[in-house]
């Protein structure tokens, strides 16, 4: 028996997903539903098609509250400079009920976390952000901004409630019967809705390409709101399996995987995070780099890859020119459902970063013929404004 690990943890919906006949797996020190009884693939289109439902638990949600007896606009300038201090993110710049995805940075420029942060729409909660930070790192991250706070703010963890995803195309008008107030919101919105009598940080974000949301309740009463949810016919649980699948075909970085220490925002294509604000002041970790790597560009990039066959080409598979070069790496790859082929991401050499550049992925010993491509292998779906982009 190994004594060396602690044992897994388990969300509060860990019953029903272990009634409804999940496949479990550790992940980020958590025994969590990896599929259902239907598989992957049909757990995966069906989320393109209606609306799936996700246990992500496991992530970090807390928030950070403001010491000083402020209000409005200064209390929310004030506690945007603490985090300001780690993250990329013009977070002073956020207006109320605003979300956005930022990166948390190490003083070389390296990537840290992928984390979201919003601000409160409420007028008491202006001295609060809200922010969700990765599983696998939420302890160091924690720990991170609690130190970048020290006595001017507290962070208050969350992460002991439950966190349900719900995503596709249908999340919008399922969740709307059960709580009307979600239907006027638009993509990256968040705020507090009354969800069976409770307070509830809803946002309309997700990690799968398609409109849905982000909602933390209460874990006591967690079970029985996802019952209350899997009772609409349009939607069922989904396990991390397609989680993966679905935010791959949307391009989205998984955290260890395709961004980590070693990589930094230009590096990932995702400078898009920095903004014109904080590349004007460099006040940001890293900002020496970043700011040179943005000017004449990095020697590498995150990029798109098609294999041009069947077989999928997975993470550490070394990607070269057709002449037997090495030109990078291959950071996430597998099976896109909805794509109805093989799809990856990877690093290359800049010279080689554009869309079609002919390459060869190495499987097993063996040169599998591919293509770098543009991102995401299909089109967000989100609502802004009330409309579907």
């Amino acid at each position: 028996m190994d004594d060396t690990h602690p044992p897994l943890k388990r969300t509060p919906l860990f019953a029903l997903h272990e009634a409804s006949g999940a496949r479990f797996a550790p992940f980020a020190g958590y025994d969590m539903p990896i599929q259902y009884r239907d598989g992957i693939m049909a757990e995966h289109l069906w989320t393109r098609s209606h609306a799936g439902l996700f246990d992500v638990s496991h992530m970090g949600p807390c928030r950070l509250v403001l010491n000083a007896p402020l209000e409005g606009d200064a209390a929310h300038r004030a506690v945007s400079a603490l985090l300001e201090q780690i993250v990329c993110a013009d977070v002073a710049g956020l207006a109320r009920g605003e979300q956005k995805l930022t990166l948390m940075l190490a003083a070389d420029g390296g990537i840290l976390d992928d984390l979201m942060v919003a601000r409160p729409f409420e007028d008491a909660s202006q001295g609060e952000l809200y922010i969700v930070v990765n599983a696998g790192v939420k302890e160091a991250d924690f720990a991170r901004i609690a130190t970048a706070a020290g006595d001017k703010a507290r962070l208050i963890r969350e992460d002991h409630q439950a966190l349900l995803a719900l995503q596709g195309p249908e999340a919008g008008d399922c969740l709307a019967t059960i709580a009307p107030d979600t239907a006027g919101m638009s993509f990256l919105e968040a705020r507090r809705v009354s969800i069976n009598g409770h307070s509830c940080m809803v946002s309309r974000s997700g990690y799968t390409g398609e409109d849905g949301f982000e909602i933390l309740y209460p874990a006591a009463q967690a079970g029985a709101f996802a019952e209350q949810l899997l009772s609409d016919t349009r939607i069922r649980l989904i396990g991390l399996g397609a989680r993966d699948s679905l935010r791959l075909e949307a391009g989205m970085c998984l955290y260890g995987h395709d961004i980590d220490p070693s990589t930094s925002p230009v590096e990932a294509s995702l400078s898009w995070t920095i903004s014109r604000a904080r590349r004007e002041r460099g006040d940001f970790p890293g900002a020496e780099r970043i700011l040179r790597e943005l000017a004449s560009s990095p020697s590498r990039k995150r990029v798109g890859i098609r294999p041009l066959g069947r077989a999928p080409a997975r993470e550490g598979a070394e990607i070269q020119t057709p002449d037997g070069e090495i030109i990078g790496v291959v950071t996430s790859g597998g099976f896109g459902p909805s794509v109805g082929g093989p799809v990856a991401m990877g690093y290359v050499a800049a010279s080689h970063a554009r869309s079609g550049t002919p390459v060869h992925l190495i499987v097993r010993g063996k040169a599998l013929e591919a293509e770098v491509a543009s991102l995401p292998f299909t089109p967000h779906r989100y609502k802004r404004q009330g409309k579907p982009s």
